[in-house]
C-alpha cells in the first residue's frame, strides 16, 4: 500500500535515517531500500574491532595485503548484517502498520531478504567498480547520488513555502552558509612539524641529513560517523515505544523522544559530541602515530619519541576535536534551528545529507587534482 507506506515514513524518524542512504529507494520498497547502509555498519564494527582482536591487529601491520584482508572480512559480514537488517524492516513496517505490507508468510518473507540482501550486495559491487575504475571512493559516491537525487523535490517544496517569503530567503542563506562551515570544518587540520634523521656513507665518512614534514591531524576526524550512532540512540526508545501503542508509559516515552520536542534535539547534541570523542580516539588509536614516527626516525621538535610523543599528540587531538565535536552537533541540530528561527515548516535543511555530499565532492576533487597532477596537465590546474 503505497498510501499507507508514504504515510509511515512521514511518522517513523527512523526509517527517514535509513532512507537517507538508500536514496529515496526504501521509501518506495525496492530490492535496493536498504542502500549500502550494511556495508557501512560492516564496516564501522571493523573498525571497532580491530583494536581489540589482536589477529585483526596484526592484519592492520601487514599493509596492503592486510588492508585487503580486512576488507574482505568486511564484504563477508555484509551480507548477514544485510540480511538481519532487511528482517527487522520488515518487521518494523508491519508492526507499526499492518496495511503497508500486509500479512505474508516463511516463504514470501525470505523472498522479500533475499531480494533485499541482493540488491544492497549489488550496489557495494558497483561501489567497488567506481573505486577501482574511476575516481573516489564508489560507496560515497552511490551515497552522494542517493542524496542528490533528492534535492529536486527540495527545490519543489520550497514553493509550497512561498507565503513565507522572508523566512524562505532567511532559509536559504542558512543553507548556503551551513555548506561554507561544513568546507571549512571537513578541510581544517592542525600541522604538527616532524623531522627525519637519516645517515649517508659517502668518501669513507658518515654524514647526518634530516628532513622535515608534517602530520595533518583533522579537526573532524570522525566524519560523519558520530552523527549516526547518536541518531540511532536517540531513536531507540521511541521505536520500541511504538510497538505498545496502548501503554500509558509507552506513550509518555514517545512523546518526550518525539523529533518536534526540545529534549529529542539536546539529547541528540550531547551524544553527538560524546560519540565525536568516542570514535576520534579509536581512530588515533588505530594509527599509531608515535610508534609508525619512532619506526621511521621521525621526531617532534622538542618533544622526546616514544610516550612522551603519544601524550602530546593525544592533548593535541583532544583539544582540536572540542571544535570538531561542537562543528558536528550543531550540524546535527540545524533541522531544527532553521524550523524555529526561519518559520520554513514544508522545507528541512537536509544538514546531515549536506555533511556527505560536500565530503564526498571535496574527496573527489583531490582524487581528480591528484590523477591531472600525476599526468603533469599542470596548464589546466593553473
Amino acid at each position: 500500500d503505497r498510501l499507507a507506506l508514504h504515510q509511515l515514513f512521514e511518522n517513523t524518524p527512523l526509517l527517514g535515517m535509513l532512507d537517507l542512504f538508500s536514496g529515496g529507494a526504501m521509501r518506495n520498497f525496492s530490492v535496493a531500500a536498504m542502500g549500502v547502509y550494511p556495508y557501512i555498519t560492516a564496516s564501522i564494527i571493523m573498525q571497532l574491532l580491530v583494536p581489540v582482536i589482536p589477529r585483526l591487529q596484526a592484519l592492520a601491520r601487514e599493509g596492503e595485503t592486510g588492508r585487503q584482508r580486512i576488507n574482505q572480512i568486511t564484504h563477508w559480514l555484509t551480507a548477514p548484517l544485510a540480511a538481519l537488517q532487511g528482517y527487522g524492516q520488515l518487521v518494523l513496517m508491519q508492526r507499526a502498520d499492518p496495511q503497508v505490507i500486509g500479512a505474508v508468510g516463511t516463504l514470501p518473507t525470505v523472498a522479500i531478504i533475499i531480494s533485499m540482501v541482493a540488491g544492497t550486495l549489488f550496489l557495494v559491487w558497483v561501489g567497488e567498480l567506481i573505486t577501482s575504475h574511476g575516481i573516489g571512493n564508489g560507496i560515497s559516491i552511490i551515497i552522494f547520488g542517493g542524496i542528490a537525487s533528492g534535492l529536486p523535490e527540495m527545490i519543489g517544496r520550497s514553493f509550497l513555502a512561498r507565503e513565507n517569503l522572508l523566512g524562505l530567503m532567511a532559509f536559504v542563506i542558512l543553507a548556503l552558509a551551513t555548506v561554507a562551515l561544513i568546507v571549512i570544518f571537513t578541510e581544517a587540520h592542525r600541522r604538527i612539524p616532524v623531522q627525519y634523521a637519516r645517515s649517508t656513507f659517502h668518501s669513507g665518512r658518515m654524514y647526518r641529513q634530516t628532513g622535515s614534514t608534517h602530520i595533518p591531524l583533522r579537526i573532524n576526524t570522525a566524519g560523519m560517523i558520530p552523527i549516526i550512532f547518536a541518531m540511532a540512540i536517540i531513536i531507540f526508545p521511541g521505536t520500541i515505544a511504538s510497538y505498545f501503542p496502548n501503554n500509558v508509559i509507552a506513550s509518555t516515552i514517545q512523546n518526550l523522544f518525539a523529533a518536534t520536542g526540545v529534549l529529542y534535539w539536546l539529547l541528540f547534541f550531547l551524544l553527538v559530541i560524546s560519540f565525536a570523542f568516542f570514535y576520534t580516539m579509536i581512530i588515533f588509536q588505530q594509527q599509531d602515530i608515535p610508534g609508525n614516527l619512532q619506526r621511521q626516525g621521525g621526531f617532534i621538535p622538542g618533544i622526546r619519541p616514544g610516550r612522551p610523543t603519544g601524550e602530546y599528540l593525544n592533548r593535541v587531538i583532544t583539544r582540536i576535536t572540542c571544535g570538531g565535536a561542537f562543528f558536528l552537533a550543531v550540524v546535527a541540530v540545524l533541522p531544527f534551528i532553521a524550523q524555529k528561527t526561519t518559520g520554513v515548516v514544508a522545507l528541512q535543511l537536509p544538514a546531515i545529507g549536506l555533511l556527505i555530499v560536500v565530503g564526498v565532492v571535496l574527496d573527489t576533487m583531490r582524487q581528480m587534482e591528484a590523477q591531472l597532477l600525476m599526468r603533469r596537465y599542470e596548464g589546466f590546474l593553473k
